[in-house]
């Protein structure tokens, strides 16, 4: 069987939409999107990524041109951090969790980590 006829994840179409928002730095149309996409995406199946990723909070939408322009909500740090926070929140135990985070760091990462515990937040 060939690639053409297999299906890939959502979450790596998701994925290429979020980095084409990314990439522009300014609100784009799905037109747009689906031009900058490596994947060769039905229309269809870009507008249906972008809703997806509207539903989740991943994207923002805005009137422009004949239709909407779509913009990343956050960056790839934020976004990270965002399923770090989605994994805590699904875990039944969220110190455990927590400790089991913790000691998979490597030193220096439990090092910053540490440092960023300990700095004054507004």
């Amino acid at each position: 069987m060939s690639d053409e006829g297999e299906r890939r994840p959502a979450g790596e179409l998701e994925s290429s939409v979020l980095a084409v928002l990314w990439a522009a730095g300014t609100a784009q149309s799905a037109a747009q999107v689906r031009a900058a996409l490596p994947q060769d995406l039905a229309r269809t199946t870009v507008a249906t990524l972008l809703g997806r990723l509207l539903d989740k909070g991943l994207v923002g939408r805005r009137p422009g041109g004949r239709g909407f322009v779509y913009f990343a909500v956050q960056d790839t740090h934020g976004l990270a951090a965002r399923r770090m926070h989605g994994e805590l929140d699904g875990g039944s135990d969220r110190s455990m969790v927590l400790a089991r985070f913790v000691e998979g760091l490597d030193p220096h990462d439990e090092a910053e980590l540490r440092r960023l515990l300990q700095e004054d937040r507004p």
